[in-house]
């Protein structure tokens, strides 16, 4: 068997996102929403293309992504935050409820819902993936977003299925 293959392209034209970002830990999360503005920038968004949404907290970005989705303005949302663990179980609560609150978003708005919320258990971890050894995570999460979106758009324009045997592969 030959499976139709669909993948979306890394091309932010014409496409619009919303970037959910905490303020908490602001001296990290400022890296990793320059590193996402940057990446849409790079393959296509423009100045318009792309509102951000400030927040106190990873807490509460599940919900602003929510509102954003449900606008029906946006292509994509993306959560960005930093949540280091620390010795309390608020570590915990805080990155399960972000890391499901993301998720639900995308599966009650079919909205792609991106999360670029680094859960580490160090400064350091953290520092790493704001830029340092590891990249910088809200890059790779802005690309996520364009790639999903296009994939999304995709799938919606989807014809009836060709011919038996006969292999599709999409890149829009």
């Amino acid at each position: 068997m030959q499976p139709n293959i669909h993948r979306g392209r890394i091309s932010a034209e014409g496409l619009r996102f919303a970037v959910v970002v905490s303020r908490w830990n602001e001296f990290l999360t400022s890296k990793l929403l320059s590193g996402a503005l940057d990446a849409l920038s790079q393959h296509g968004a423009g100045e318009d293309a792309v509102s951000v949404f400030e927040v106190p907290g990873a807490f509460e970005t599940p919900q602003t992504m929510l509102m954003a989705a449900r606008t029906g303005r946006f292509d994509a949302v993306i959560g960005l935050g930093v949540v280091i663990r620390g010795e309390t179980p608020h570590f915990d609560y805080v990155a399960g409820e972000a890391a499901k609150g993301i998720a639900q978003v995308g599966m009650e708005t079919g909205i792609p819902s991106i999360f670029g919320v680094l859960t580490t258990d160090t400064l350091e971890q953290a520092i790493n993936r704001c830029g340092g050894k590891a990249g910088n995570k809200g890059y790779e999460a802005a690309v996520a977003a364009i790639e999903v979106a296009n994939l999304h758009k995709q799938i919606a324009e989807l014809e009836q299925p060709a011919e038996a045997g006969k292999v599709r592969q999409h890149v829009v």
